[in-house]
């Protein structure tokens, strides 16, 4: 990926003179879990069949001599936990995924007062597995669907406590995402800077950032709404001095990291029976941080999996019931010619929405709103979510000879500047639609979203 060549070393790590490229580190570190936390999200059937569920379990514990009033009591309760936790953790997922959204805007305030124009398109990683950029020690992030594994990558991002690996600590930069952002408050603090309060910026008060949408309610077993997100845990702020200026960083890394709940474990694993509730990023203590939402789906995932797996019915990981089976890491190049043209026409949105953003700071007034409002809103919430859903209809086989569901790449794709990138997006459409029809209804939308240019 491209990302700033700001890297913090020995002594005063981040001055005046290179705070701007702090941040836009900063920046780059929010872009580069946005992809990460929707593929895993889009990777989970959050409404799976409970009658198909049941029956599976059911039939397993019957030929393992259990009765099948026995077999059906027990596949009742499991099918059900399953129901709950498959939905409960997509809403948790896409929660956070908002939130870094969030941060990632406030980031860009940050820069757009203190520096120079936030740079958002083309920063998403090129390659894959990537990691956080100038994290210490490095780890590999992939774009993977739900597991185990995939949730202790999600910790390890979120991790209050620096990751334990002292053999790869050679020049530090940042060990946890807050410790980065407390050197930049620390600058900021220790420096009279100069606030250019005269550029336009995401501020509250407009409706911009939206805590909840559909996508982040679940429903519990007594079909009871919960929404994860709460009004009161963080909005965008104006930058315009030292102390807005950090009250907009801690709203990043209270809701990220928390500031009650244990990191790992010194060997890296998760104490589930040690974790310590509570640890919350809003007044009214009822949504968790980040790291804590993690926290949660990790040790009830590992709880779940623990049930089955003493059932001795064959089960090894509850995910084959609501977990879609998609590729690691996939390339839109990769794809057959059935579903390339349908990849490129969702990394296009995709994209999009980033050259949206941008131009959102260097709009204000109406034209900003407008943008933001009937483009940002409209993309992410209607056209990404819909496309994501069509493309993982498709189906392909892969060179290792496995059939796998088509995934959301969520990579930069690259307009070029002979036209506009909505004209180009409607190309893209024209194309994708000749390949697959089903994503027709997509079309007038597209054609609805504001017409935004280039500036990077």
């Amino acid at each position: 990926m491209t990302q700033s060549k700001f890297f913090a070393k020995d002594g005063d790590p981040i001055t005046p003179e290179n705070l701007g490229e702090a941040i836009q580190q900063a920046i780059e570190i929010e872009i580069a879990t946005i992809p990460v936390y929707l593929y895993t999200y889009y990777s989970i059937n959050r409404s799976p069949d409970q009658d198909a569920i049941s029956g599976s379990i059911v039939q397993k514990l019957v030929a393992k001599g259990k009765t099948a009033k026995e077999a059906s009591a027990t596949a009742l309760d499991l099918s059900a936990e399953i129901m709950v936790f498959s939905n409960k953790a997509g809403a948790l997922i896409m929660s956070v995924a908002i939130e870094e959204m969030l941060h990632m805007a406030l980031s860009s305030n940050l820069k757009q007062a203190l520096a120079g124009l936030p740079e958002l398109v083309g920063k998403s990683p090129r390659v894959w597995p990537t990691c956080l950029p100038g994290h210490v020690p490095p780890f590999n992030i992939d774009r993977a669907k739900l597991s185990q594994e995939q949730l202790m990558t999600f910790l390890k991002i979120e991790s209050p406590d620096a990751l334990p690996d002292p053999k790869l600590l050679q020049v530090i930069e940042y060990t946890t995402i807050g410790k980065f952002y407390e050197m930049i408050i620390d600058c900021i603090d220790k420096n009279d800077l100069q606030y250019r309060t005269f550029l336009p910026q995401l501020v509250e008060g407009k409706g911009y950032y939206a805590q909840n949408n559909i996508d982040t309610v679940y429903y519990d077993k007594e079909h009871k709404p919960h929404f994860t997100n709460q009004d009161d845990s963080g909005d965008l702020v104006y930058i315009r001095d030292k102390a807005s200026a950090t009250k907009a960083i801690m709203c990043i890394v209270e809701q990220g990291e928390g500031s009650k709940a244990p990191g790992l474990n010194p060997d890296g694993s998760v104490n589930c029976s040690a974790v310590v509730p509570g640890d919350f990023d809003d007044p009214s203590k009822k949504e968790l941080s980040h790291f804590a939402k993690f926290v949660e789906i990790y040790c009830t995932y590992r709880t779940l999996n623990a049930k089955f797996k003493s059932l001795d019915i064959g089960v090894n990981d509850i995910n084959e019931y609501f977990v879609v089976n998609i590729a690691k890491n996939p390339l839109t190049k990769d794809y057959p010619a059935y579903i390339a043209p349908v990849s490129d026409l969702l990394n296009a949105v995709y994209t999009y929405i980033f050259v949206m953003v941008e131009d959102c700071y260097v709009q204000s007034g109406n034209t900003q709103w407008e943008i933001f409002m009937f483009g940002i809103h409209k993309s992410m919430i209607f056209i990404l979510n819909s496309i994501c859903g069509d493309i993982m209809k498709l189906t392909y086989t892969a060179p290792n000879g496995k059939v796998y569901a088509a995934a959301p790449t969520f990579e930069d794709y690259p307009f070029g500047l002979l036209s506009s990138p909505k004209s180009q997006m409607i190309d893209l459409f024209n194309t994708a639609v000749a390949v697959y029809p089903a994503i027709s209804y997509l079309g007038q939308r597209i054609q609805d979203l504001p017409d935004v240019p280039l500036h990077n």
